[in-house]
């Protein structure tokens, strides 16, 4: 990791009475997966919201490699390097799992750049073998894995996700910590998750968000040991 490459300055969004975000100062290194946790309430959507540009902040500034993106829409946020991937997938379920990656790529390469993302992007995600099928066809944690593709073949340098494994199996889920744990190799990541299995799996830093703030960040086994995170929203399951 050889630098900041997102950074909250004293970030915060009001919606009329109500402080869902409150000073958040936040960093995020190059090259670094990062886990966002909180409990209900506790800002994180917001707050991933404000880091997507699909919440303009009431205080405070977003930045990307120092650059402030606190106003910018998403469109241009993904243009600066940065792929956005939330809970329901976005995906085009009339084209084959190939032509969704295909199209991603297509936007921003020649012919013979394009097919070879294609190909690293399915055997990445490993659907090498239902590249031809409809993605309307497929299974919801294939579903989730082709939206994973499709953000990969735009080559983002840092990769936004809320909640990747919602709604899958067991398997799914490990082979989803799988994944992520290869994109980390090349990629930054910030993981809005509330699944605490899935996050061991993961996460090797953590920020706990609550009632709008950070509450604790730390590695997994410092916020599983924090007191104060344990009581707002941790608890019994954190021993489990």
């Amino acid at each position: 990791m050889t630098g900041i490459l997102l950074e909250t300055r004293d970030l915060g969004m009001r919606f009329g009475g109500v402080q869902a975000v409150s000073g958040v100062n936040f960093t995020l290194m190059e090259g670094e997966l990062r886990c966002l946790i909180g409990p209900n309430g506790a800002g994180k959507s917001t707050f991933f919201k404000l880091l997507t540009g699909q919440l303009v902040p009431t205080q405070g500034q977003v930045l990307y490699r120092g650059k402030d993106i606190s106003h910018s829409n998403t469109h241009d946020i993904a243009r600066l390097g940065i792929g956005i991937k939330t809970q329901v997938p976005s995906v085009f379920d009339g084209l084959t799992v190939q032509e969704n990656i295909w199209v991603a790529a297509n936007r921003t390469n020649n012919a013979a750049r394009t097919k070879a993302m294609v190909d690293q992007t399915l055997t990445l995600i490993g659907l090498t073998h239902v590249a031809h099928r409809l993605v309307g066809q497929l299974a919801h944690g294939q579903r989730q894995w082709v939206e994973l593709g499709v953000l990969l073949a735009a080559e983002p340098e840092l990769i936004l996700l809320d909640e990747p494994a919602a709604g899958m199996t067991h398997d799914e889920v490990h082979k989803t910590a799988a994944l992520i744990r290869d994109i980390n190799q090349t990629r930054s990541l910030i993981v809005v998750e509330h699944d605490m299995q899935f996050i061991r799996m993961i996460a090797s830093k953590v920020t706990v968000l609550d009632q709008g703030s950070v509450l604790a960040e730390g590695t997994m086994d410092e916020i599983l040991a924090n007191q104060r995170v344990r009581d707002v929203y941790l608890g019994k399951r954190a021993v489990a």
